[in-house]
C-alpha cells in the first residue's frame, strides 16, 4: 500500500489509495478473462469425435490455453497498476 501525504501549509492531508486502480472484479479484463476461459473449456468439452479422427481438442491443450489466458490477464493487470503508479508519481 502506498500512502500519499500532501503538505498543505501547516497540515498534512492523507489522500488515500488511488481511485484509478479498480477492484479486481470491476475490470473489463477480468470479465473478458472469465468469458474466454469458459469458452475454451466449453469448446474442449463440446469438440468430439465426429469425423473419425478422434478428439482434436484434448483437455491438456485446453488447459494450456487457459494458462496462456491467465498469463495475459496478469500482464495486463500489472501494466494497468504500473501505469497508475507512474501517473501518480508524475
Amino acid at each position: 500500500m502506498v500512502r500519499a501525504d500532501v503538505d498543505v501549509g501547516d497540515e498534512e492531508v492523507y489522500q488515500g489509495e488511488a481511485a484509478a486502480a479498480e477492484a479486481l472484479v470491476k475490470t473489463t479484463e477480468f470479465v473478458v478473462f472469465l468469458v474466454a476461459v469458459v469458452g475454451v473449456l466449453a469448446a474442449s468439452a463440446l469438440v468430439g469425435d465426429s469425423d473419425g479422427r478422434g478428439d482434436v481438442f484434448l483437455a491438456d491443450k485446453a488447459w494450456f490455453y487457459v494458462t496462456l489466458l491467465a498469463i495475459g490477464y496478469m500482464v495486463s493487470r500489472g501494466l494497468a497498476k504500473a501505469g497508475v503508479r507512474a501517473h501518480r508519481d508524475a
